[in-house]
């Protein structure tokens, strides 16, 4: 046979998958476009495995800002507030004599602030003027120990104050923010507390005071008619103011 007819029927049996021939004479055909098949594929492989990681940091980063935000203030001023507000409620609740209570203040105003009539005693009226002297400089001391309660809380709230702030400039996520934001409402809201006890305790003590003014006029006028009208009257007499 001639390296020709030789050489043809090499290349018919290759093609034909070299079934005809033994393993040692089978060779390796390189297909370019098998391997550029191949090759694209490893390469979109690939790059659906970098999206799948991207994917997972976006995700992981997600989570560790969610919890960021779900982190809580670790500073509290709670308690200190709550005592600040108990305080002020307590030297409220101390109120002397007539206190902030509606059914105390109407049975004063129909005994001890009633007008004065004549069917009353002397000694009474005089009691009546004693007792709204008591409740007068009662309401004026009150006003006074509530005003200096409010003073003394002003310690309190500054410091108060510039640990939530520095805590709301310092947090980590939104509810930290949130939290301290809620923290400087609630101050805010012990401080009009505050104020609201100071104008109380103060209106108190002016109301008294007034009211105390008015019946004193009335009980004037009383006095006056009963010493007009007594029996043995109005009869002058020489008074000497200094000794000759």
């Amino acid at each position: 046979m001639s390296i020709r007819r030789f050489g043809v029927t090499l290349a018919i049996v290759v093609v034909t998958g070299g079934s005809g021939l033994p393993a040692v004479a089978q060779m390796t055909v390189f297909d370019p476009s098998n391997y550029s098949q191949n090759l694209l594929t490893a390469a979109r492989t690939l790059q659906q495995v970098n999206n799948q990681i991207l994917s997972l940091q976006n995700e992981a980063q997600m989570l560790i800002n969610q919890a960021r935000h779900l982190t809580g203030l670790p500073y509290s001023s709670l308690q200190e507030l709550q005592q600040s507000i108990g305080r002020t409620r307590q030297l409220l609740g101390q109120a002397q004599n007539i206190a902030y209570d509606v059914q105390q203040i109407d049975q004063a105003f129909s005994t001890t602030y009633a007008p004065a009539s004549a069917n009353q005693s002397d000694h009474a009226l005089i009691a009546n003027a004693q007792a709204r002297w008591q409740n007068s400089v009662a309401g004026l001391q009150d006003a006074l120990r509530t005003q200096a309660a409010v003073v003394g809380n002003l310690d309190t709230i500054r410091t108060e104050m510039s640990a939530l702030v520095d805590a709301s400039q310092s947090a980590a996520g939104a509810l930290e923010a949130a939290q301290a934001g809620n923290q400087l409402l609630a101050l805010q809201a012990q401080q009009l507390s505050d104020l609201t006890a100071t104008i109380a305790a103060q209106g108190r003590a002016q109301n008294l005071e007034a009211a105390a003014r008015v019946a004193a006029q009335d009980q004037g006028r009383e006095q006056l008619r009963r010493f007009l009208t007594s029996n043995q009257g109005y009869r002058p007499s020489t008074v000497r103011m200094f000794h000759e």
